[in-house]
């Protein structure tokens, strides 16, 4: 179920995303029987889903990934890089695997869809997910966008009942102010980067907290962004706090952004 897309990768390109991931879920992918990963339309080389299985492991040794691509081509071109721990199959949304997957990854997959598309297709992945229990929150869908080489990230982070955070990533070096990371908002959010969505008021109020950080940037990018993050904390639902700003991200209850009407 889907479409092919451009197939465009590059190594290291989801660091970021994976860095993230390692952080937040290790501990739930540790706690489970066999957790399976999903990087779904991993492109036209398998080097994303090759990256994921090693830093997935160094939290979860016992992790599996499956790198799963609707370009039967593709399929055949990565086959030759599976290892225990890792494989290849011929899919789509529909998530080619036995069982539920602790993680699925979609990472650049979405931006070729139509807004209009994309809860149907969150709804199906979510569907996928290992349940909640009363001792786990359940699998996670990692859904976002990020440029051709792995600067600038913007991410939705989802459980088997839906959405629940916007993580907004980048190499500060890169960044003149934080709206640049407008353009890799993921497709439910980016075009409602205008007047009146939150969105477009959460970035707005990031520019404004990051000028008046000024000063801080005479002790680098990474304290003026984190003194503009912990200025945001007042109008805003940040669920993070300095280890992870200090990487170049915050991450913001997903009900705070998400699109009206």
């Amino acid at each position: 179920m889907g479409t092919v897309t451009r197939g465009t990768t590059n190594p290291n390109r989801l660091r970021r995303m994976d860095r993230w991931i390692a952080a937040v879920h290790g501990a739930e992918l540790r706690r489970a029987t066999g957790p399976v990963a999903v990087d779904l339309g991993y492109g036209a080389a398998p080097w994303t889903a090759v990256e994921l299985l090693t830093r997935l492991r160094s939290v979860a040794p016992h992790a599996r990934v499956v790198g799963v691509e609707i370009e039967p081509a593709r399929v055949a071109a990565a086959k030759p890089y599976e290892r225990e721990g890792l494989d290849f199959r011929h899919g789509g949304f529909e998530i080619p695997v036995t069982g539920r997957p602790h993680l699925i990854r979609a990472a650049n997959v979405l931006r070729q869809y139509d807004e209009d598309e994309v809860a149907d297709v969150w709804e199906r992945l979510c569907a996928r997910l290992a349940p909640a229990t009363a001792t786990s929150r359940g699998g996670l869908l990692v859904e976002g966008t990020c440029d051709e080489i792995g600067r600038r990230h913007v991410w939705v982070a989802l459980g088997p009942r839906g959405p629940r955070t916007v993580t907004f990533a980048t190499r500060l070096g890169s960044l003149d102010r934080p709206s640049d990371l407008a353009e890799r908002l993921p497709k439910a959010l980016i075009h409602r980067n205008v007047p009146g969505e939150p969105v477009h008021a959460f970035l707005r109020d990031f520019d404004r907290a990051w000028a008046a950080a000024a000063p801080y940037a005479s002790y680098g990018a990474r304290q003026r962004w984190i003194r503009a993050v912990r200025d945001l904390t007042t109008d805003w639902p940040v669920t993070d706090g300095p280890v992870r700003w200090r990487q170049g991200e915050v991450t913001v209850k997903w009900e705070a952004l998400a699109p009206r009407g």
